[in-house]
């Protein structure tokens, strides 16, 4: 059953101070500043009974599952070269693809930052990036790096970031204030991050509920960072692309 369980809070509320070290913090004793993780014990069976402003945190999908990321017709589904068309990247530049998988993306973006720009393939499960790594060296492309993440931090390099491209990935993330936060401190002052979810305003979209996202929310989690709206694209079948630029003076 795909629909979301409305039910009462069940559990406390935990705050913590931000300089705690995330490998003290235990799952259910998140800090994130401006607001608050809850935590209900009865909650969908697609989620991991965490709330992030009145959004349950999604399950991540395994490497076991990593085909699903390489299927025949997954541009046709979701247009995939028309997504990385649209969002109008530069030769030279350096663009993090947070949730690289398989490097799916990462094998698209390489051809448009060409030699003199990076490709930085971001993921929290080492199975993963050795799939990337093997891809990239299969198809010849020497202009990825892979990264390996954390659950609150990618570990991208402070300030050196032109674009961070997140596809049907955010709504997974477990500690989602602390990735945007980290995240932002590595954009460039005219850095972008991108936000490719499949639509929740949008019953007709076969993808449960979790694993959508309103464009309305995704502003919502953003208005608590030095991140300002540029524009939300909707030439995709089932996904909108949400793009946010670094403020000028946060």
């Amino acid at each position: 059953m795909n629909r979301i369980l409305r039910l009462t809070l069940v559990s406390v509320t935990y705050l913590l101070p931000l300089s705690v070290p995330a490998a003290e913090v235990d799952n259910r004793q998140s800090a994130i500043g401006n607001g608050v993780y809850t935590f209900r014990e009865e909650h969908s069976r697609d989620g991991i009974s965490k709330f992030y402003m009145g959004r349950e945190i999604a399950h991540v999908m395994g490497h076991q599952a990593a085909d699903w990321l390489e299927r025949p017709e997954r541009e046709e589904e979701e247009k995939t070269d028309l997504l990385v068309q649209s969002l109008k990247i530069r030769p030279g530049s350096v663009v993090a693809d947070i949730g690289a998988g398989t490097g799916y993306f990462c094998r698209r973006l390489s051809k448009l930052v060409g030699n003199k720009g990076q490709i930085l393939g971001v993921d929290i499960q080492p199975e993963m990036l050795q799939l990337l790594t093997n891809n990239m060296a299969e198809a010849s492309i020497t202009n990825v790096k892979p990264i390996l993440g954390t659950i609150t931090n990618p570990a991208l390099p402070a300030a050196a970031v032109d674009l961070v491209l997140m596809v049907d990935v955010y709504h997974e993330f477990s500690h989602p204030f602390e990735m945007i936060q980290n995240i932002c401190k590595s954009l460039k002052p005219d850095g972008r991050i991108v936000f490719v979810e499949f639509r929740g305003e949008d019953p007709s979209v076969p993808i449960k509920p979790l694993h959508k996202m309103t464009e309305a929310q995704v502003r919502k989690e953003m208005s608590v960072h030095p991140l300002e709206w540029a524009e939300t694209l909707t030439p995709l079948p089932r996904q909108h692309i949400i793009i946010f630029k670094k403020k000028a003076n946060p």
